[in-house]
């Protein structure tokens, strides 16, 4: 998606350069859609005084609207800040702010939630860009500045106020980071307030924006906005190999992704046995090797024959193993991997599109039909013969 000055002309892309911050609301990270939009509230409902304000790289706060301003998706406002007042963009307005703040468990009558000035008039606006065009220059300059104190962190963002009256610094550190020091020569070197937030690996990644592996746009950056733990154990759940070049996303931690078709993974699961139990016939005693999820297949091998692998289904495992526990004799893997040989059968491909081969020209056309043709061609013309 991407807004009307964002689109391409003539196959290259013409650039809004708005950072971040087009009036439609269309090319921005964690954009919402408003599907209430052209539905009418019924008579004497009032409508929810609420919005959502959308600041620099998806930092979204919720704003109560005491002077009942008209405001819509992409509107620019002036909302309350301490001190000050900073500038944002309304991201969500009416109805589905009410199912938002439910959601994430705020309390509309919470005295916490901060309240909306005004719409942002044209020196509110001036004094935004200004300060955040600064940003750039202020991080290079901040980070110097650490690394000439030998602090071991990274400052990974800047976010000015609206009206420059304060900057927050966004750091990631292993440790903790004594920055009294630094403080002071960036209140010195800045001339403005100064707040130190320190952020973990998956939110710088969040801020910062990427392509990940699979060609996307990074999750974190786009929808994603809860972060959940991610152990190895899902990988292992998924059958994938616990390889952390491959398992590790742009933050260095163990990909977001890895949790999405977990649930589905268990699920599925719970008709298989467990590996760590042996099957025991009178061939020997067999142990699990391996097991395919999506065709419900276990490979076993005898304890001492490991390269001979035997193929069965669950439901076969399951009734080997019920059949351990009530002390029945199991004669071998060899016949329920003899009855599966029989159930499966090669399957048949159809061409149901009605495509054509690649390979169609491949064949070479018979030329004696083309030879009888001429023949006959020239018999009719009246050549005579040989024997003529």
């Amino acid at each position: 998606m991407a807004c009307s000055g964002c689109s391409t002309k003539d196959g290259q892309p013409k650039g809004c350069k708005n950072n971040g911050t087009c009036g439609t609301d269309s090319c921005n990270k964690l954009s919402v859609f408003d599907w209430l939009s052209n539905m009418s509230l019924p008579q004497g409902v009032a409508p929810f005084n609420f919005v959502e304000v959308r600041f620099k790289n998806g930092r979204k706060h919720f704003y109560k609207n005491t002077e009942n301003l008209s405001l819509s998706m992409g509107d620019v406002v002036a909302a309350e800040a301490s001190p000050g007042h900073d500038i944002g963009m309304v991201s969500l307005a009416g109805e589905l702010v009410r199912v938002q703040m439910k959601k994430k468990k705020v309390d509309p009558e919470s005295d916490e939630i901060l309240k909306i000035y005004r719409k942002a008039t044209e020196k509110d606006i001036e004094v935004w860009e200004t300060a955040r065009n600064r940003e750039n220059a202020v991080k290079k300059r901040a980070r110097e500045i650490a690394i000439r104190l030998n602090l071991s962190m990274k400052i990974s963002d800047v976010e000015f106020q609206g009206d420059a009256s304060k900057a927050t610094f966004y750091y990631t550190a292993d440790d903790r980071v004594d920055f009294r020091q630094l403080i002071k020569e960036f209140a010195r070197e800045f001339n403005t307030r100064i707040e130190m937030r320190q952020i973990g690996l998956r939110q710088e990644a969040s801020r910062l924006g990427g392509i990940g592996s699979c060609g996307r746009e990074l999750c974190c950056s786009t929808w994603l906005t809860d972060f959940r733990s991610v152990s190895t154990s899902a990988a292992r759940y998924q059958q994938l190999s616990l390889n952390p070049q491959k398992l590790a996303g742009q933050c260095g931690k163990l990909k977001c992704c890895l949790n999405y078709e977990l649930d589905t993974y268990l699920e599925a699961l719970k008709s298989f046995p467990k590996t760590d139990i042996k099957l025991y016939t009178k061939k020997g005693t067999a142990v699990c090797q391996k097991i395919d999820i999506f065709k419900g297949l276990l490979w076993y091998a005898y304890e001492g024959e490991w390269m001979n692998w035997h193929k069965i289904t669950a439901e076969q495992a399951n009734k080997i193993i019920n059949s351990n526990k009530k002390k029945e004799d199991v004669a071998s893997l060899e016949e329920f991997e003899s009855e599966l040989q029989q159930v499966e059968e090669k399957p048949d491909f159809n061409n149901v599109v009605g495509q054509d081969s690649l390979t169609r020209f491949d064949k070479p056309k018979g030329g004696r039909k083309r030879s009888k043709g001429k023949n006959r061609k020239k018999h009719r013309r009246g050549k005579p013969s040989k024997n003529a």
